[in-house]
C-alpha cells in the first residue's frame, strides 16, 4: 500500500486536522513560561510542551487505532485467506495513526526549540523518544481492543479512558502510578531523566502491547494466551518494581549542562550561557570569603561555588560545594552578598529575625555589600514593624562594629548558634 493510498483510507484523513488543532490549543494554553526562560537548555525546553501533550498523544493513538481495527473487522479482512502476514496488515493500518501522534509530540517540541533559538541535543531526545515508543504501545493496545469492541462506541470510550488514566496520575498517589504512566513533568536546567526513569513506563505499556502481539504467534491458542499473559504481567511487575520507591520526582541526572569555571578557593562555576563575568564574580567571591575568614568566620571556605541551575549538591558535599543563585545576580555585589549569607550559616532551623538580620548586616558591612542588604530588606516589604526591626538591627550592628576583632568574632559565633523559641 502506497503512502497516499494509506492516508486516503485511514481515519487520519479526517481526524488529523482536528487533532493538530487541539495540539496547538494545548501548546498555547499549557505554556507556563516562554521557552527562552530555560536558558537554552534543550531538554527543559522540550519537556515543557510535552508535559501537557503526553496524554493527548496516547489517547489519540489508542482511539484511532481502535477505529482502524474496527474498520478492518467490518471489512472481514481477518476472515480472508491469509495472503499477507497479520502483523503486516495491522502495521499498514497503524502507521498513519502512529505518525500523526508522533507529530503531536514532536512539532510542539520543535517549535519551542525554534522560538528559543536552541539546537536540539542527544539529552533532549530522551523524553520524545519515550513518548514515541509509548504511542506505538498505546496504538497496539487500541488495535487489539478494536478486534473485540464496536468502533463507534469503543473509540470515544478508549480515548477518554486513556486520557484520564495518564493525565490524572499527576495528581494522584502513590507516586509510582505517575512514573509508570508515561506522564512526565517538566524538568529544570541541567537535568535529564535517567534511563531508568523512561524505562518504567515503557516496561508497562510495552509489556502489555508485546503480550497482545504474542496472541497472533503461530502457536496453539492456550499457549499463545499464556505467553502473552506472562509478557504483560512481567512488564507490569517490572515497571512497578522500578518505580515503587521513587519520590514525587523520578531519578534525574543533574549538572549535565556545560559550565565554565575560574579560580581556586573557591572555584566558581557558571553555566556556559551566563559566564560572561565569570572571572570578575570569582574575584568578588574570593574577596568576600577572605574578609570573613579574617573576621573569624570559620565556615567561609568552600572548595567550589556552583549556580543552583547546575543541579543540587549531594548531601556529603553540601559544605564543600555551595549552590547559589548566581545567574540571576545582575551586579557583582549581589554575588558577594550571596556568598556572605551562605558563609554565615545558622545552626538552628529557626532563628530570631533580629538576630539573623543583625548577622547579615554585620557581614554586609565587613564585605562592602550593605547596598544589596538594604535592597533585600526593601523587597521584603516596608511596614512599621519592619522599620522598627531594622532600627534595632542597625543599633546592634553599630555597637558590635565598635568592639574588638575578637569580640566581634565571639558575637558572630553566639548569634549563629541562637535559636527561635517555640511559638515565636
Amino acid at each position: 500500500m502506497t503512502f497516499f493510498t494509506a492516508l486516503r483510507s485511514s481515519s487520519v484523513r479526517w481526524a488529523g486536522p482536528l487533532l493538530l488543532v487541539i495540539t496547538g490549543l494545548y501548546y498555547t494554553a499549557g505554556e507556563t513560561a516562554p521557552p527562552d526562560t530555560y536558558h537554552h537548555w534543550a531538554p527543559a525546553i522540550v519537556s515543557a510542551p510535552l508535559m501537557v501533550l503526553y496524554a493527548l498523544a496516547y489517547a489519540a493513538a489508542a482511539a484511532l487505532s481502535l477505529w482502524e481495527s474496527g474498520r478492518l473487522r467490518k471489512a472481514r479482512i481477518w476472515e480472508l485467506s491469509p495472503a499477507r502476514n497479520r502483523y503486516r496488515v495491522a502495521a499498514n493500518a497503524l502507521w498513519p495513526v502512529v505518525l500523526l501522534c508522533w507529530l503531536v509530540l514532536l512539532v510542539p517540541a520543535a517549535v519551542s526549540l525554534a522560538r528559543s533559538g536552541t539546537a536540539p541535543s542527544a539529552d533532549a531526545l530522551r523524553l520524545p523518544a519515550m513518548g514515541m515508543v509509548l504511542v506505538v504501545a498505546h496504538a497496539v493496545i487500541g488495535f487489539a481492543l478494536g478486534i473485540l469492541l464496536p468502533r463507534v462506541i469503543g473509540a470515544p470510550i478508549i480515548a477518554v479512558a486513556d486520557w484520564i488514566a495518564v493525565a490524572f496520575t499527576r495528581a494522584t498517589e502513590p507516586y509510582w502510578l505517575r512514573h509508570v504512566s508515561g506522564q512526565f513533568a517538566d524538568i529544570s536546567f541541567g537535568e535529564v531523566p535517567r534511563f531508568v526513569s523512561v524505562a518504567a513506563p515503557v516496561l508497562l505499556a510495552g509489556g502489555v502491547a508485546v503480550g497482545l502481539l504474542a496472541l497472533w504467534l503461530p502457536l496453539p491458542r492456550p499457549l499463545g494466551a499464556l505467553l502473552g499473559l506472562l509478557i504483560a504481567v512481567s512488564g507490569a511487575l517490572g515497571a512497578h518494581h522500578l518505580a515503587r520507591d521513587w519520590p514525587h520526582t523520578p531519578p534525574m541526572a543533574t549538572g549535565r549542562a556545560p559550565v565554565d569555571c575560574a579560580g581556586e578557593r573557591p572555584r566558581l562555576c557558571l553555566p556556559h550561557m551566563a559566564a560572561g563575568n565569570l572571572a570578575q564574580e570569582q574575584r568578588e567571591a574570593a574577596r568576600v570569603l577572605r574578609t570573613l575568614r579574617a573576621a573569624g568566620v570559620a565556615d567561609a571556605d568552600p572548595a567550589r561555588i556552583d549556580d543552583v541551575l547546575n543541579g543540587p549538591a549531594s548531601p556529603d558535599s553540601a559544605r564543600r560545594v555551595w549552590r547559589l543563585n548566581l545567574v540571576s545576580a545582575h551586579r557583582t555585589d549581589e554575588v558577594g552578598y550571596q556568598v556572605m549569607v551562605q558563609a554565615l550559616r545558622f545552626r538552628c532551623p529557626r532563628t530570631p529575625v533580629e538576630s539573623a538580620h543583625a548577622v547579615w548586616l554585620w557581614g554586609a558591612n565587613r564585605t562592602g555589600t550593605v547596598d544589596v542588604y538594604r535592597e533585600r530588606r526593601r523587597a521584603e516589604g516596608d511596614s512599621e514593624a519592619s522599620r522598627g526591626t531594622e532600627a534595632k538591627v542597625g543599633d546592634t550592628v553599630r555597637e558590635v562594629l565598635r568592639t574588638s576583632h575578637d569580640a566581634q568574632a565571639d558575637w558572630v559565633r553566639r548569634s549563629l548558634a541562637s535559636c527561635a523559641e517555640d511559638g515565636a
